[in-house]
């Protein structure tokens, strides 16, 4: 990959002068006036440190690819714009003054910066540096990311990924705002401003409080939940996860009960544990929230004829692709398989719109 270099005589820090051009601060006449003609330019601190370096007119302009009387006319408007002797040359030698001494060491600096600035800007276009934002749902957390920020630390170390845990309705609109790179959500969206990946199937189970009289049993037929209040939340919030629920519950044959309408998760978790309410999660959430100790622990009991479950995907923005977000999903792509939590590895991993 090119790069800028350090160097006062490279060619691609030559060739950077135009880009530039007149940004330097200029010391104008001691009237307070400026010159034009004596702007200090990019190929001015060139030139300059070229003879700092060389102490010679002759090899610092062989250097640069100049000839002597061109850089003496740079050197001589720089000295104008800043008010200054840099250099003291006679017949005999060539010397720096104590101003160009110090102007010396701080021209470096800025040559430097500038080198980082360039590469750092051209590593962020290329997706190698820089920050993604990648929202996740719980599964996700679980099954998908721990192999994908591996890969992304192995190959990539100069990205960051920052993580927001959020329900599909918030990461989709996160996502068309332009907020989040990535989205991984349950079901993929209809609109043709996104693009998809399918990853994963996640089987849901019934959450319910450690008193409640299914907390006991290993698996309840779905239909059974026509005898239960449950708890349930806004169908914006997660519209694969409402749907495959309501779906269930036509295919058994049953209404639910809806007795509170609850966004959250915890918040979820934490009813369900002081009240005689059946909550739904998924089966990552459910089994994971039960073994934890102290604290609010519901029990997650199986649901069966059917099990509703719901698909996890990648979403990406259509239009304006972000090359940090291409980066996360080629090290999606190339992650051998995402087991699920308990349906086996995903689909191959190919992109559909």
């Amino acid at each position: 990959m090119a790069r800028w270099s350090a160097a006062v005589g490279h060619p691609i820090a030559r060739r950077s002068a135009g880009v530039v051009h007149r940004t330097f601060s200029v010391v104008g006449e001691p009237d307070g006036s400026t010159r034009a003609e004596d702007a200090m330019e990019f190929r001015h601190l060139e030139s300059f440190l070229a003879l700092a370096d060389e102490l010679h007119f002759g090899r610092a302009a062989a250097r640069l690819h100049l000839t002597q009387p061109s850089l003496s006319q740079q050197l001589q408007r720089l000295e104008r714009g800043l008010g200054v002797e840099l250099v003291a040359r006679t017949s005999h030698e060539v010397r720096l003054t104590a101003a160009g001494h110090v102007f010396r060491r701080q021209a470096r600096l800025i040559v430097a910066q500038l080198e980082k600035a360039a590469h750092s800007t051209r590593e962020a276009a290329a997706g190698r540096a820089g920050t993604v934002n990648v929202g996740y749902n719980f599964p996700a957390g679980q099954h998908v990311l721990p192999a994908v920020l591996a890969r992304m630390n192995a190959e990539y170390p100069g990205v960051t990924v920052a993580l927001w845990e959020r329900r599909t309705g918030p990461q989709l609109a996160a996502l068309a705002e332009g907020e989040l790179d990535v989205a991984l959500v349950y079901g993929h969206p209809v609109s043709s401003r996104f693009r998809f990946r399918r990853l994963l199937r996640v089987p849901m189970v019934a959450v319910v409080g450690q008193g409640h009289e299914w907390a006991g049993r290993s698996a309840v037929s779905f239909a059974e939940l026509a005898h239960h209040p449950c708890v349930l939340f806004a169908r914006e919030q997660c519209p694969a996860m409402y749907d495959a629920i309501l779906g269930a519950a036509e295919q058994s044959g049953i209404t639910l009960n809806v007795s509170q309408v609850v966004d959250d998760p915890g918040a979820t978790a934490i009813v369900v544990s002081v009240h005689p309410l059946v909550g739904f999660a998924s089966e990552t959430r459910g089994t994971s929230v039960g073994s934890v100790s102290g604290g609010v622990r519901p029990v997650p009991v199986r649901l069966t004829d059917p099990v509703p479950a719901v698909e996890l995907y990648a979403v990406w923005r259509a239009t304006e692709p972000s090359p940090l977000g291409e980066t996360f999903l080629r090290c999606l792509d190339e992650v051998p398989s995402l087991p699920g939590p308990s349906d086996g590895p995903a689909e191959p991993p190919v992109r559909v719109t």
